[in-house]
């Protein structure tokens, strides 16, 4: 999930990092702000450099607060990311020359234009995920850890339920046909006529909205299969799925 990024930032073990590993985590912040973000002063890193602390956590949180992330120390994936992205500005920053005539991967070796107009979005840059966050806030999404397919998603909701034609669509009164009640039979019988009468009209109008829920559920399986059945493809690796 991270190589890309620690690879450009010249981290030792790029494809092994385990951000899950707790000791390596924290070896891992104290090499990035040392190495990388260096927002502290060099006298001022003891609390963050002290791995073996039972408050090494506090002092991590008031880490991300003083380098204005976003995430919390909870989010661990999410805040590794934005630690990253971070890192590699100031990278790049000090190094503008070294990266100025630097060409992206997929623009070397893809000249085609590529049929997703999601496949050239950097899904790790963390603007890209705040934007996506907020609007499957808006949207009541559910969350996702990929957030291409969480995008996609969005996509999907919109297409299918906000364009200027669904909602014009959705607004059009529906008119029902005419029914016969006397053809409908009730299984049971109240004694009153008018009552029975409108015992089956509960029963068609109870019907009819048993319908519609059901068609909601294909609806919900078919945008649900859309997503899950679709592996992202990374045309840079030559790879399928993750």
């Amino acid at each position: 999930m991270f190589r890309r990024k620690l690879t450009a930032l010249d981290y030792h073990n790029p494809s092994g990092f385990d951000c899950k590993d707790e000791t390596e985590f924290r070896n891992f912040i104290v090499w990035l702000e040392d190495q990388k973000i260096r927002h502290y002063k060099i006298e001022d890193r003891g609390n963050l450099r002290n791995i073996h602390s039972s408050e090494w956590p506090k002092f991590f949180e008031k880490y991300l607060q003083d380098v204005s992330c976003p995430f919390k120390a909870q989010e661990r994936q999410e805040t590794v990311d934005w630690l990253l992205g971070l890192a590699v500005r100031f990278e790049y920053g000090d190094n503008v020359e070294k990266y100025r005539n630097c060409k992206p991967e997929a623009a070397a070796n893809n000249t085609e234009k590529p049929s997703d107009p999601l496949i050239n979005l950097d899904s790790n840059n963390p603007d890209f995920k705040a934007g996506v966050m907020a609007l499957a806030n808006l949207l009541q999404i559910q969350r996702h850890d990929d957030y291409l397919v969480m995008l996609k998603a969005i996509r999907i909701l919109i297409q299918e339920r906000l364009t200027p034609e669904a909602i014009a669509k959705a607004s059009q009164s529906k008119e029902g046909l005419p029914v016969s009640l006397d053809k409908h039979i009730l299984g049971f019988d109240t004694g009153d006529a008018t009552l029975n009468e409108a015992a089956r009209i509960l029963r068609l109008l109870h019907i009819e909205e048993l319908r519609d829920l059901q068609t909601r559920i294909n609806e919900a399986i078919v945008a649900v299969q859309a997503i899950i059945a679709d592996p992202r493809t990374d045309h840079r690796l030559g790879k399928v799925g993750r």
